[in-house]
């Protein structure tokens, strides 16, 4: 590993889990592993580019451990993966993408891209990218109806739809990125 490579922090309680995720990118990144949520708090510091963090751990909890890394005010982008399927109580957390377990190495190293990418996007398009990342997980796990009936959900159409039209002037100068143009697609 060259000392300019990416750092990713992988947190997960199932140690098969962490060992595998590391494994898995380690060729390419600088991966530090935590087996629970104190032990990853201690590995944090500004030099963490993304953190792929179970929720439900025991001890500090995922959704504990991400309330802190946003109250340190870090710029380290966070990915739930996790077993637990979600529910309009994401819309209040504040990471950046959630997949949902099992994951693939494809879909993880992706994922790992994506947010790396994302790291030099202005604080508005980042909070854009969360906000339609929690969009398309809760239409891939909520029936139209539930959807519908979800005054949550429709405050979340709503911000999106206002963040949008405040960042569609930065989306020419960005169109040549995929994770970009991919954002605006998912909104139709």
């Amino acid at each position: 590993m060259a000392a300019d490579d990416p750092t990713i922090l992988v947190v997960d309680d199932e140690e098969d889990v962490t060992d595998l995720y590391t494994t898995w990118l380690e060729n390419d990144y600088d991966v530090r592993s935590a087996y629970e949520g104190e032990s990853a708090l201690e590995l944090l510091d500004d030099g963490v580019d993304v953190v792929l963090l179970d929720r439900r751990m025991p001890g500090l909890s995922g959704d504990e451990v991400l309330s802190e890394i946003r109250d340190q005010d870090l710029s380290t982008r966070v990915v739930m993966v996790t077993a637990v399927k979600p529910d309009f109580d994401i819309l209040d957390m504040g990471f950046d993408d959630y997949l949902v377990k099992p994951v693939l190495k494809d879909d993880l190293h992706q994922v790992v891209e994506g947010m790396l990418t994302r790291v030099d996007y202005d604080g508005q398009l980042q909070e854009y990218f969360a906000l339609v990342s929690k969009k398309a997980v809760l239409e891939a796990e909520k029936d139209a109806e539930e959807l519908s009936q979800s005054e949550e959900y429709q405050a979340l159409i709503e911000e999106v739809h206002q963040l949008r039209q405040q960042v569609d002037h930065a989306r020419a100068s960005l169109s040549d990125h995929e994770d970009f143009v991919g954002a605006f697609r998912d909104l139709e």
